[in-house]
């Protein structure tokens, strides 16, 4: 574990001792040569599920594949925000590498923490980092609203989820992930024992987001540069599925009977973001209500409580983490080359950027689940894990899975065909650095068609 947390914090002198003109590349490949040394979390050699056991941080199966995607975008990120920071002032750029690296040292940890306590409490500092990223770096007067939004709903939803812990602490005597499982901690359905059941659950449901509690993310998300958005769709989104998966398994028989509403909330989510997501006219905001919409049938897919629904959520969880940021990517490339997010008003780009609108096309066929790629292998685990669940399930997924390709083709068809808007005849050609950041989201999600076990968690 430490074999890549020691270099992350290395980081940070590293930023703040390179001289300017090598501050991007030097950051660059420190943050690259970190990920690859992540990879070897993906190579399980325990018999018992956990492996690199310490005092406070181990790995499993569960949340090896989520390290790695968090360690592999930070490069990315690095590589994005290039162009979107160079007219700003030395110091401020290596601040704003140095949150981006802090915000990594948070998400390690709390990926890899065996104590709740220690999670939660990681879990909680990731929102430092976000918040100042969106509101000193967010591209509209608006940021500041997004931002209030974004620590209010995370907040409110969390205190819940600190008293819940607490109270387990008291009747249990541990929180550790370790041992939660052999404890006995039957719940008879008593009204206090619904409240904290619904305590442990809604910090995370309102980082997924559920849809009725989602507010917070089409706002953080349309605010924040690039770094921001990519790093809150790829990483921040999966920490809610994860603390679920992690509580879930200890919180029976309680999820059977009150998991009802929350399971239609998601669903009936499903539906409507992706119907919202046809009449946008904002590129951003199109892509997330796509992630609201893909995070729906993750909860579903948690919630349903069987094997497949647990592999699908983290399935997709992980496919989606690198499709979304490629998104963004995408959009970014538009935003700077015509200074408007409205789709609109950049379409006929492929005249221009023949190169970008291949990626365009890749990238919008993977977020509308083709196959071979790892989100259909997803998407077709939480549908029949939730079909098991209940018939009825198969209307509101497959009319969900029919709108995203709807919304998902439109999306390409809107910024790339079309004639060309006369603002737009004189603009950069696509750089490579931009060429190198689609091919780093697209080549590992191709990979995992090829070995898909490693991301397959406790099914394994």
């Amino acid at each position: 574990m430490l074999k890549v947390l020691i270099p992350t914090i290395m980081l940070l002198p590293t930023t703040w001792l390179t001289p300017q003109k090598w501050l991007w590349s030097t950051t660059l490949t420190h943050s690259l040569l970190v990920a690859l040394s992540s990879l070897m979390w993906l190579k399980n050699t325990s018999e018992v599920g956990w492996w690199a056991l310490g005092p406070y941080m181990a790995n499993d199966p569960l949340s090896s594949p989520l390290l790695v995607l968090t360690c592999w975008l930070l490069p990315l990120m690095i590589l994005a925000s290039q162009n979107h920071t160079q007219l700003e002032p030395a110091n401020h750029q290596r601040i704003y590498i140095t949150l981006l690296t802090s915000l990594q040292f948070f998400l390690i940890m709390a990926f890899s923490a065996t104590e709740m306590i220690m999670f939660f409490t990681m879990f909680e500092a990731t929102l430092i980092p976000t918040l100042i990223i969106i509101t000193r770096w967010g591209n509209q007067t608006e940021r500041l609203n997004a931002g209030t939004y974004f620590l209010f709903y995370t907040m409110a939803g969390s205190l819940p989820l600190l008293v819940a812990l607490l109270s387990l602490q008291k009747d249990v005597g541990t929180l550790s992930m370790l041992t939660l499982h052999f404890s006995h901690t039957t719940q008879l359905p008593t009204l206090t024992n619904n409240l904290w059941w619904a305590g442990c659950l809604i910090a995370f449901l309102v980082k997924m987001p559920l849809y009725g509690i989602h507010l917070w993310l089409p706002k953080a998300h349309v605010e924040a540069p690039i770094a921001g958005s990519m790093v809150l769709a790829a990483v921040l989104l999966k920490l809610g599925g994860y603390g679920m998966m992690r509580i879930m398994t200890i919180m029976q028989p309680l999820t059977a009977q009150l998991n009802y509403p929350f399971m239609i909330l998601a669903l009936w989510g499903v539906l409507m973001t992706s119907s919202i997501c046809l009449r946008q006219a904002d590129l951003k905001s199109l892509i997330a209500y796509s992630s609201v919409s893909h995070m729906g049938l993750v909860i579903g897919g948690i919630l349903s409580q069987t094997p497949w629904g647990f592999t699908g959520a983290l399935v997709l969880m992980i496919a989606h983490g690198l499709t979304s940021s490629a998104l963004f990517c995408l959009a970014n490339v538009n935003y700077e080359r015509t200074h408007s997010r409205t789709m609109l008003l950049s379409r006929g780009l492929q005249i221009l950027l023949p190169l970008t609108t291949t990626w365009w096309f890749i990238t919008a066929l993977a977020n509308l689940a083709l196959p071979p790629l790892p989100n259909l292998m997803g998407e077709l685990m939480i549908i029949v894990s939730l079909f098991n669940w209940s018939n009825w399930t198969l209307l509101l997924t497959g009319a969900g899975m029919l709108i995203t390709a709807a919304y998902s083709l439109h999306m390409f068809l809107t910024t790339q065909r079309g004639p060309l808007p006369a603002h737009t005849l004189i603009t950069d050609p696509a750089h490579s650095r931009e060429h190198l950041l689609i091919t780093l989201h697209l080549v590992p999600l191709i990979l995992l068609v090829l070995k898909p076990e490693l991301i397959w968690g406790w099914a394994v």
